[in-house]
């Protein structure tokens, strides 16, 4: 609701960085934490994480700008704007892409780094739509419930509208999906991956129908994201039936 959270002299402290620093931060320290309880050499992840989160961001704003080729006939600069204009699943695709570069690079084990570094991914996600919500972006459409919220000083949500509290239901899930996974990963090793683009997948397809934001793309009836979302949830289970059935095939 407030983005501008704190001014030292000329420089100001906002919402939304804060809790993306904060967002990495804990994704970080998590990963460690769970990279040392298995014996697995948590050295790379620093590097590995500056990495994704390189990759991420590129491949969120590549997304956003196939979005909106139109307007970028019109306005060729907005190309140039970093200060906005990212898509989650762009940052996400492109997280993964590089991940998978430097661990080639590097000659260490994707799988098992993945593994390791996904539930991060969505505790890092819950973070980073707190700072949506306080941005006023990615904001919900208009409702008449009383648990909407009303944004006053918003230079990107409608002001003075009450709206579904989607940026805040968002983070809920992430926080719930990283819950889940970790306890997945102590009963069902190395299928994390899967579950998470199932579950990522499930609840975006299903919040865009909330959605009030309108500058996110379309491909027929579906926002861009939810057309990504069929095919993020089929390649989630596509990597869990694998496991399973190699599993299968070693017990035979």
């Amino acid at each position: 609701m407030k983005n501008d959270l704190l001014k030292i002299g000329p420089i100001t402290v906002y919402g939304y960085g804060l809790m993306i620093a904060i967002g990495i931060v804990a994704a970080y320290i998590v990963s460690v934490k769970r990279a040392r309880s298995r014996n697995i050499d948590h050295e790379p992840i620093l590097t590995l994480a500056i990495w994704v989160m390189i990759g991420g961001m590129l491949g969120a704003k590549l997304l956003y700008l196939m979005t909106q080729v139109d307007e970028i006939l019109t306005n060729p600069k907005m190309v140039l704007d970093i200060s906005n204009g990212y898509v989650v699943y762009g940052g996400i695709i492109g997280g993964i892409l590089a991940g998978y570069v430097y661990c080639k690079k590097e000659k260490l084990n994707f799988v098992q780094y993945s593994n390791l570094a996904i539930p991060s991914v969505a505790l890092a996600q819950g973070f980073g739509r707190i700072g949506c919500f306080l941005a006023g972006c990615c904001y919900g459409m208009e409702t008449t419930s009383a648990l909407g919220i009303v944004f006053h000083n918003s230079t990107l949500a409608p002001n003075g509208i009450r709206l579904v509290p989607i940026q805040l239901i968002s983070s809920g899930l992430n926080f719930l999906n990283f819950f889940i996974l970790i306890f997945i990963d102590k009963k069902v090793p190395n299928k994390v991956v899967g579950f998470y683009l199932i579950f990522y997948s499930i609840g975006r397809f299903i919040l865009e129908f909330f959605r009030g934001d309108l500058a996110r793309g379309s491909i027929g009836s579906l926002s861009t994201s939810q057309f990504i979302s069929l095919f993020m949830f089929l390649i989630g289970w596509g990597i869990i039936l694998r496991k399973v059935s190699s599993k299968s095939g070693e017990m035979q």
